[in-house]
């Protein structure tokens, strides 16, 4: 019988540090067996786990949230690949969304953005007398509306 993986060996496969793992155990995020000992043992699917919380976590995820997608994997088996798409697709719709923002924050940031400043000579052009106001508070453009909508 496997006796399952130490924090240590857990921690050096991941690049995270033992007191990581530890908070993300007490969050849920994990739930590692205990030996005979009292020591933490993982299984290898633990390493997936945990890999998946530290990139959704650079990815701007909250907790909560990763948590929720996690709830949904197995326990005490092995997630499979099946496991693992069903929980890929409920965050590609947020992680498109995502990309699509970037995107265009990528490409109006130098320009008019319908914030309502009026500050660059060519927003007098794309929004002026910041029209875009009509359609609420924010810079308008960032958040989805389009300069011709007005």
């Amino acid at each position: 019988m496997h006796k399952g993986l130490s924090i240590g060996f857990v921690a050096r496969r991941t690049g995270l540090a033992v007191s990581a793992i530890r908070y993300y155990e007490e969050e849920g995020l994990v739930q590692p067996g205990r030996d005979r000992g009292g020591r933490r043992v993982f299984q290898r699917g633990d390493i997936r786990r945990l890999s998946f919380v530290l990139i959704a976590q650079r990815l701007g995820f909250a907790l909560a949230d990763i948590r929720a997608a996690l709830d949904d994997l197995p326990q005490g088996r092995n997630p499979t690949r099946a496991d693992w798409a069903r929980l890929a697709e409920g965050f590609r719709q947020e992680i498109d969304s995502r990309i699509d923002g970037l995107t265009l924050l990528r490409d109006k940031l130098d320009g008019c953005i319908g914030c309502g400043c009026l500050s660059l000579d060519r927003c007098a052009l794309y929004n002026p007398n910041d029209k875009a106001a009509t359609r609420g508070e924010g810079p308008r453009y960032l958040m989805g509306d389009r300069s011709d909508e007005f």
